[in-house]
């Protein structure tokens, strides 16, 4: 899935069509008063229902955002503990480090849901297995098995943690609600539109507001979709590359 300001259109042009219904029966019975506790019962569950959904989703951008610096963390703490290693064996696992960082960078470029990449569960397994061989051997220092080894257990859960924050979004029915109760504030805007000359500006302006506000929470909803990134963070990843 990918998103783009062109998939705020369909809605933007659904609340036009719906302003003018609204007008055009107004304009059958121009006598007919509305009931105003309804409408106002409509746009504040609207109001309600789309200040929880982007305050949702601001706390969910604001996470996926702790967690790439939480991973960073886990990664350098690791890292620093190869120092623990025989030396002769450090080498290659510096290595295997920087090999597993750019497999983390290049899938937060994919198209996908940020699932963990075949070449990071590789990497993993390779990692693991040659950490409990060279913390079994007598060379390296004493404590070496019991701090790099929780190190890279966390290393590793943290990428299980990422994939299920990126999967936790709300139901689809919250959004087909706010697409609905967005209709329907238009058509009761058109509707209470008494005066027989089009507004444009107000007509056009209520629309693109709803709309864009809309795909504004799903931008922020769903970040690496659309324009929306997080590209400061992960620059914390390419610094560590650089650094290792």
């Amino acid at each position: 899935m990918s998103l783009s300001p062109i998939d705020a259109l369909p809605l933007f042009f659904a609340m036009l069509l719906l302003i003018e219904l609204g007008r055009r029966l107004h304009a059958r019975s121009p006598h007919q008063k509305s009931n105003s506790a309804i409408e106002g019962a409509i746009f504040g569950l609207f109001g309600l229902l789309l200040a929880f959904t982007f305050s949702g989703a601001i706390a969910r951008y604001d996470t996926h955002r702790k967690l790439v610096i939480e991973e960073v963390n886990d990664i350098g703490t690791a890292y620093l503990r190869l120092d623990l290693l025989p030396r002769e064996l450090q080498p290659e696992f510096r290595d295997k480090f920087r090999d597993y960082v750019t497999s983390r960078l290049d899938r937060f470029d994919s198209p996908t849901n940020m699932p963990v990449s075949e070449e990071t569960v590789r990497l993993q397994k390779i990692i693991w297995a040659k950490a409990i061989a060279a913390t079994t051997t007598s060379d390296g220092h004493s404590e070496g098995g019991r701090l790099l080894l929780p190190a890279l257990n966390q290393m590793f859960e943290i990428t299980i943690t990422r994939k299920n924050a990126f999967d936790m979004h709300p139901p689809l029915i919250v959004y087909l609600l706010l697409f609905a109760l967005s209709c329907g504030c238009a058509l009761f805007a058109g509707y209470n539109m008494t005066d027989p000359h089009r507004n444009l500006l107000h007509i056009i302006a209520f629309a693109a507001v709803f709309s864009l506000t809309i795909y504004a929470t799903l931008e922020i909803e769903y970040p690496r979709k659309g324009l929306i990134r997080l590209s400061n963070t992960d620059q914390a990843f390419i610094d560590l590359r650089n650094s290792m």
